[in-house]
């Protein structure tokens, strides 16, 4: 299927394309689900599922609810799935941009101290045990549901396995930065330990000699 101007669009409109794919979800469900593939704001996701539904790449339901307002379920329709096959097949121009508000704080760790530096870097090995520990639990779901390769389940196994893997490595680098820091602090601590004993030579071979 070719795509006309009306209906291209930016890559998190692909990565609601393939949660819908899925299953039909609500735009909250939708913000939840995208946070393994493509993290996004509630204020991106809606106006982006209005145009989505204009352009009759997906539909949505009203479903009625007893005590607080009604939502909508959206679907994918023929239409998006055709759109997303096509993009998937697509070559992926040049390298992902990867942005981490953490990577220029690490870059920038000169302008603290290094209590600070390392409250830093705990503070990260934290979240990403968190993180590792929540998704340990999604992927055990998913191998009760015996993922297949061909199934609908399969991309969102091999995408968890990746994220954990990704995140142990990082904590397994936040472990060596923190030793780094630990092995600083020890080798000024013996240079200042040299430093004080070859001074308090000094002093007394100037005593000695003033007494001769």
């Amino acid at each position: 299927m070719k795509i006309g101007n009306e209906d291209r669009m930016n890559t998190l409109g692909y990565a609601i394309l393939s949660v819908l794919g899925r299953k039909p979800c609500s735009g909250y469900q939708l913000a939840s689900y995208l946070e393994l593939l493509w993290p996004a704001k509630h204020s991106q996701i809606y106006p982006l599922l209005s145009k989505m539904e204009q352009n009759g790449l997906l539909v949505f339901e009203h479903v009625e609810q007893t005590g607080k307002p009604d939502k909508k379920i959206y679907s994918i329709t023929e239409k998006g799935r055709e759109a997303l096959g096509t993009w998937v097949t697509t070559e992926e121009p040049g390298y992902p941009i990867i942005r981490d508000e953490f990577l220029i704080k690490m870059y920038s760790m000169w302008t603290t101290d290094e209590n600070n530096a390392k409250k830093l870097i705990q503070d990260r090995i934290s979240k990403l045990k968190l993180k590792v520990t929540l998704r340990e639990k999604k992927i055990a779901k998913v191998e009760n549901e015996q993922v297949e390769t061909v199934s609908e389940h399969f991309g969102r196994y091999v995408l968890l396995h990746r994220s954990n893997l990704l995140d142990n490595e990082e904590i397994s680098w936040c472990h060596w930065v923190l030793k780094l820091i630990e092995n600083s602090n020890v080798i000024k601590l013996l240079l200042g330990i040299i430093s004080a004993g070859a001074f308090n030579k000094i002093v007394q071979g100037v005593t000695f000699f003033s007494e001769l």
